[in-house]
């Protein structure tokens, strides 16, 4: 949704550098990428095992052509992943596009894997807790004051030390005076 040429100009314009995905969903720039000689670009690839599969990621970067149309653009990169998870295998190839001409591939490698720990640990957080996607609030600046109030309970219960926002809103619901106590200590 945000890999757009748009998007990069504004961020550009406040100094500061992107990385974009282009996925299956985008599919001439994804098959302009994917015709790039990557077989001849040499890889860095790392392993993990967590959540019951195991994970290889493998990122091959090349400085970004010509007719990528994206303004500062400096590198294309191609990022696999492998997972194994209970004897079952499946592999997704995404294409980058960043304008910082000096990360390397593992430094996009983990700015690509940070964001979704951003997205793991808000938006699912939002979503599947927060049933925010079902959610009926949708006229005038309701919908923003939402949103703004569920980060800010998700905040406030993080802030608290907590890792499990379901259990720790279960928790309050018991006793309404422990959501008052997190507002005051806040």
């Amino acid at each position: 949704m945000h890999t757009q040429a748009d998007t990069a100009k504004v961020i550009l314009a406040r100094r500061a550098d992107y990385v974009m995905t282009v996925k299956a969903n985008m599919p001439t720039l994804y098959k302009q990428l994917r015709k790039l000689p990557w077989a001849a670009i040499p890889a860095v690839s790392s392993v993990s095992t967590d959540h019951g599969r195991r994970a290889r990621r493998t990122i091959k970067a090349a400085l970004a052509p010509a007719w990528i149309g994206f303004d500062g653009a400096a590198q294309v990169a191609q990022l696999r992943r492998t997972v194994t998870q209970n004897g079952k295998k499946t592999v997704e190839v995404v294409y980058l596009i960043t304008s910082d001409k000096d990360a390397d591939p593992a430094t996009l490698a983990a700015w690509v894997r940070s964001h979704w720990k951003i997205e793991n640990c808000l938006h699912w957080v939002r979503d599947v807790t927060y049933l925010e996607d079902k959610s009926l609030v949708r006229t005038g600046n309701a919908p923003r004051v939402m949103a703004s109030l569920r980060s800010l309970a998700i905040s406030l219960l993080r802030l608290d030390g907590q890792g499990n926002i379901a259990a720790a809103n279960r928790h309050h619901l018991r006793d309404p005076q422990r959501t008052l106590k997190l507002l005051q200590a806040a």
